[in-house]
Formats: C-alpha cells, sequence, structure tokens
C-alpha cells in the first residue's frame, strides 16, 4: 500500500469511527447511597445521620458523584474540653458485600477492601502535574500534525504533476481532499480536547481549594464542615464509614451503596 494511500484510509476511518461513536447508545450508572446507622433524620429531602463518641461527633450524607468520587456532605463537632485535630485523611471507608461481610481486595489478597478520603493538598498538587501532561500531549499532537500535513501536500504536488486520466485525477483530488480535511478535524478534536481538560482541571482546582474538607484544628465547641471524597467501589453492597481522631474517639457510619442504570442515546 502506498503511504498516502495509508494517510486516507487512517482518516476516513477515524471520521467514520467518531461518527459511529456520537450515534452509540450509553448506559449510565449512579450512585446512590443512603445512612443506615446512627440517628437518620430527613433534612431537606435527604437521609442525613449523625454519631459521635467520646464527645467527637460527625454528621453525614451522600452528596453526589464527582468524576472517579463518590463525595459525602460532613460536619465534624468537637463537644469535648480540648482542641482535635481534623483532616480528611482520617476518615476510612470498608467495602461490605449484601450480608455487611467484608470484602477482599483483589488486588492484595488477604486484604480487606477499603479506602481512605482524598487528601485536598496532595489532589492539587496532582492537578498541577495534569496540566502539565496535556501542555505536553497538545505540543506532540501539533507536530504530529504538521508531519501529516507535509505529508499530504508532497503528495499533492508530486501526483499531480503526473499525467493520468481524468477517473485518476478525480480519485485523487477526492483522496487528498479527504485527507486535508482529516487533519483539519483532527487539529479541532486535539484542541477541543486540551479546552475540555483544562476546564475540568480548573474545576478539579476549585473542589479542592473551596469544597473539601481540609485539615485543621478545631478548639472546644467548634465544628467544621466541607466535602469528603472517597474512590468510588463499585462492588460494594455496604460502605463502613470511620472517622478516627488520634486514640480518643472513632466514630462508625453505615452507608447501604445502590446504583441506578440509564440508557441514554446520543446524537
Amino acid at each position: 500500500m502506498k503511504p498516502f494511500s495509508f494517510l486516507t484510509n487512517m482518516m476516513a476511518a477515524g471520521l467514520l469511527a467518531g461518527a459511529l461513536s456520537s450515534c452509540a447508545p450509553t448506559v449510565t450508572t449512579s450512585y446512590l447511597l443512603e445512612p443506615v446507622s446512627g440517628d437518620v433524620a430527613m433534612i431537606e429531602g435527604r437521609p442525613v445521620t449523625k454519631a459521635e463518641q467520646n464527645g467527637v461527633g460527625v454528621v453525614a450524607s451522600f452528596e453526589r458523584e464527582d468524576m472517579e468520587f463518590v463525595t459525602f456532605d460532613i460536619e465534624v463537632k468537637n463537644r469535648t474540653d480540648h482542641p482535635i485535630e481534623v483532616n480528611p485523611a482520617d476518615f476510612h471507608f470498608v467495602a461490605l458485600g449484601a450480608s455487611q461481610d467484608t470484602l477482599s481486595d483483589p488486588a492484595k489478597a488477604g486484604f480487606a477492601l477499603q479506602r481512605e478520603a482524598a487528601d485536598p493538598s496532595y489532589e492539587t498538587g496532582r492537578v498541577k502535574l495534569k496540566r502539565k501532561q496535556e501542555e505536553k500531549r497538545l505540543k506532540r499532537a501539533k507536530i504530529f500534525n504538521t508531519v501529516l500535513m507535509v505529508a499530504a501536500i508532497a503528495s499533492d504536488v508530486s501526483s499531480s504533476s503526473n499525467s493520468r486520466s481524468y477517473r485518476e485525477f478525480a480519485n485523487n483530488r477526492a483522496a487528498h481532499y479527504l485527507a486535508y480535511q482529516g487533519i483539519a478535524v483532527k487539529r479541532a478534536i486535539d484542541h477541543s480536547t486540551f479546552a475540555d481538560r483544562m476546564q475540568r482541571y480548573d474545576y478539579e482546582e476549585y473542589r479542592w481549594r473551596e469544597l473539601a474538607l481540609k485539615a485543621n484544628t478545631l478548639a472546644p465547641g467548634e465544628s467544621v464542615r466541607g466535602f469528603v471524597y472517597v474512590p468510588k467501589l463499585a462492588s460494594a453492597k455496604y460502605l463502613a464509614m470511620t472517622y478516627s481522631v488520634s486514640e480518643q474517639a472513632t466514630v462508625p457510619v453505615l452507608f447501604k451503596q445502590e446504583f441506578v442504570q440509564q440508557k441514554k442515546q446520543r446524537r
């Protein structure tokens, strides 16, 4: 196969795949978590629970899905007579089965399947790294697009100078038109992807800076509220959350996890 024929076939396949994927139905799965332990009450249309141990109180409810995380609205109250340290890393989640038995971690034989809440400081640093990686990806895409364009132009000039029948001439023009269009589409997709991802990273930075519960010191009688983000555990029927304050208290809250699937036709 000639190099340029390969180029045009690649562009055509890419455009066809894009068209087919835009029409394919997608199935979305929504996570729903509901507290089933502690003092549960309906507040503003959603179940909220509160639990306390040794003067450390936790008020918790499921907020929403957020990309790769499930989000909990958490308030920590200090009812002791001394300051306590609050840190989202002190929230631990263990995956339980339908019988509330502990699930095993498929990646670590003999260990429970568990996660701890995301650390906002660490995640903020990851956002900066992801921005740099995306800038490098776009730069590589621009170089590749330039190589494709140079190859298309060289083939166009070379083939146009050869004498041929009208059918060959027409086929040649159609093939090069497809190649130029394919390169233009790829450029547009590259820039659109870059813009979408950078916008997502802007949101992630805002999430960790403004919404997430952060490490701080609570004086007696004070409370703090924020979102706690936990990596999804799709296999869990229940999530056993515990909040620990050094050796002073371990506050448990149990959430039941369900899924709602929706089929949506993309156009």
